[in-house]
């Protein structure tokens, strides 16, 4: 009787951690599809981008450093893009978005010391220090920055969760993908996007507040008041 009683736990048990992987994976296979679905209308190439009226900003987001504090060449992608997006008119102001958490770890800055080099003005770079994650970096963008119509640069894996992010949080946003898209990125972070994927779904309906968020510095002023 204790071997049948036995026998049955276990094909509860069984059924029950099937159930529940059976679950998870229709949830975030749903997940998936609906912010692909509903960014990539707004996925739009270099000369789309240049066209677009009364674009806030180009938002360059941050995709970590090298050890002597230069840009990955991931992140050297972005920027590049950032400041081909800028002279080719698609916007008169760049917001660059990342991780300086820690004195010695400043993609901001990094970003913008980049774009000045490669002739972009100083008072048309903006500096988000607080860019901790995608969510993050879009929810100040709406709040601290003031910004309405944006357009946001990285690479085709990202690009989507990107643009459903900031939409979902009310932006104007769409997204144009670096040309190297495929140079660095394999089976491993396809797996990682897609779970980020299911996680930025639930973002977008609880919408939580950000790691930190500060006082508004209007994109539309001076940039120097974002300073960091």
């Amino acid at each position: 009787m204790k071997k049948l009683w036995r026998n049955k736990k276990i094909r509860i048990t069984c059924i029950v951690i099937a159930a529940v992987m059976l679950f998870c994976f229709l949830v975030s296979g749903i997940c998936n599809i609906i912010v692909a679905a509903s960014a990539k209308p707004y996925v739009i190439d270099f000369e789309e981008a240049c066209k677009l009226l009364d674009v806030d900003c180009i938002i360059v987001l941050g995709a970590g450093l090298k050890s002597d504090g230069t840009l990955s060449q991931v992140l050297q992608d972005r920027v590049n893009l950032g400041a081909k997006l800028y002279f080719g008119g698609a916007s008169n102001r760049i917001l660059v978005s990342g991780d300086h958490s820690r004195p010695d770890y400043d993609e901001a800055n990094a970003m913008k010391n980049d774009l000045i080099s490669q002739n972009v003005p100083a008072d048309a770079v903006f500096t988000d220090h607080a860019g901790f994650d995608t969510y993050d970096t879009m929810y100040r963008a709406r709040d601290v920055f003031c910004a309405k119509k944006v357009i946001i640069v990285t690479q085709g894996f990202h690009v989507e969760r990107a643009v459903f992010i900031a939409r979902a949080l009310g932006l104007d946003a769409y997204g144009v993908m670096c040309d190297s898209e495929n140079r660095f990125f394999g089976f491993k972070t396809e797996i990682r996007e897609y779970l980020a994927r299911v996680k930025c779904a639930f973002d977008a309906w609880f919408k939580p507040k950000p790691t930190y968020l500060g006082e508004a510095i209007p994109i539309w002023g001076e940039a120097s008041d974002s300073n960091g």
